[in-house]
């Protein structure tokens, strides 16, 4: 499906919940996977890889030292995450090729059962599977929704750092397994499978140079577009894959107990219940851009002061923050709120004609005009960040 284009959003978070569900109920571990897990698997690695003509004895060498300086750098982590039981009895062999669609929803199958080992690791090291194999199929927008819905279903954002170097370990196990494919395939089968072996090894040295967080804040009134241009830019913000997104509307409906399509009442959206979803989405910046997690925070910030606690995030931080106000024509908004179907947002005719209404104060934030063509907007948003497609 990845392959001819057949996976779409409501797939991929359909997706995304299942993972979770999945995870939540595994078994725990704690006296397996943490730092000696991947430690284990770091070594199978680098002795099956140096066991194929894949390349050169001198690239081996580079690419175990860049597993090793990252995995120094993580070990820490590792070992609080095992202790905090976030080793479980996971799938292990999470890629696209083993999950399949039956009866119209996405299904997890063929999992590790031969070895308990291989199997019993951190979730986030499960789910960097599927995440790895849709950035190699060049999906990345996907990969990167799939990345955020899960996050919305578990607590893990203190692990978010680890991702790009799990992902970097799963791109290493499938570069020396389809190497090792090439070498008994026919000659006409061997070719195009080591360009593939050589990709993933590529892919597994790009993971591991990563990329410095930044904080992306993206304002405007309801309608602007604020959520799909998050959802644009947030696969190329920080490393693989891509930001965490924080969302205003998906925060509260969480803090209900209820799924972000559940539309919730009046009294859900009291000013003190607000200022605690800005705090809780402040909150959960910090903790993403401390483990090295590029963020995208998306909600109105029709207010100063709300404005300016998001760029303290940052500031505190130390990381580099960039605020953008989207604008658009009055009939643009209300099309694009009285078009809106099972969508995280609550707001109506009414609520946008409210936040017309009201005083923004002075907005410093970089003026983007929202009618224009979605793509063209993401290349001007990553053009001011510095950033390329």
């Amino acid at each position: 499906m990845a392959r001819r284009g057949a996976l779409t959003p409501t797939l991929m978070t359909d997706l995304a919940r299942r993972i979770a569900a999945f995870h939540r109920d595994a078994v725990v571990s704690f006296d397996q996977g943490g730092a000696a897990g991947i430690a284990a698997v770091l070594k199978i690695n680098d002795q099956a890889l140096r066991a194929t003509s894949l390349v050169s004895a001198e690239a081996v060498e580079t690419f175990a030292e860049a597993f090793r300086r990252s995995f120094e750098r993580h070990a820490d982590l590792l070992e609080v995450r095992r202790k905090a039981g976030k080793v479980r009895r996971c799938h292990g062999d999470l890629i696209l090729r083993n999950i399949c669609l039956l009866d119209g929803a996405p299904t997890l199958f063929d999992c590790i059962e031969f070895d308990d080992a291989l199997a019993t690791i951190d979730v986030l090291y499960d789910v960097a599977f599927l995440l790895m194999d849709l950035w190699h199929q060049d999906q990345r927008d996907l990969a990167n929704l799939a990345f955020n819905r899960y996050l919305d279903e578990c607590e893990e954002i203190d692990g978010v750092g680890l991702v790009p170097f799990f992902m970097a370990i799963r791109a290493a196990v499938r570069a020396h397994v389809t190497a090792t494919q090439a070498a008994d395939a026919s000659s006409a089968a061997a070719a195009p499978l080591l360009a593939e072996a050589q990709a993933y090894f590529d892919l597994a040295l790009s993971l591991l140079r990563g990329a410095s967080p930044k904080l992306l804040a993206i304002g405007g009134l309801s309608g602007s577009g604020k959520s799909t241009v998050a959802a644009l830019v947030a696969p190329h913000l920080g490393a693989a894959p891509g930001a965490r997104i924080l969302n205003s509307d998906r925060i509260r409906k969480r803090l209900h107990g209820v799924s972000a399509e559940t539309r919730l009442p009046e009294s859900a959206y009291r000013p003190e219940l607000s200022e605690t979803v800005y705090a809780t989405m402040g909150r959960e910046a910090a903790q993403a851009l401390a483990a090295g997690c590029g963020v995208a925070v998306d909600a109105v910030f029709d207010r100063p002061a709300e404005r300016a606690a998001i760029e303290s995030v940052a500031t505190e931080a130390g990381c580099p923050f960039q605020g953008m106000w989207l604008e658009a024509p009055m009939a643009t908004l209300l099309s694009r709120v009285n078009a809106r179907r099972n969508d995280p947002s609550d707001a109506t005719a009414d609520v946008l004609l409210a936040q017309v209404r009201h005083d923004c104060g002075e907005i410093a934030w970089q003026r983007l005009e929202a009618q224009a063509d979605p793509a063209l907007m993401r290349d001007a948003l990553l053009a001011s960040l510095g950033l390329t497609l």
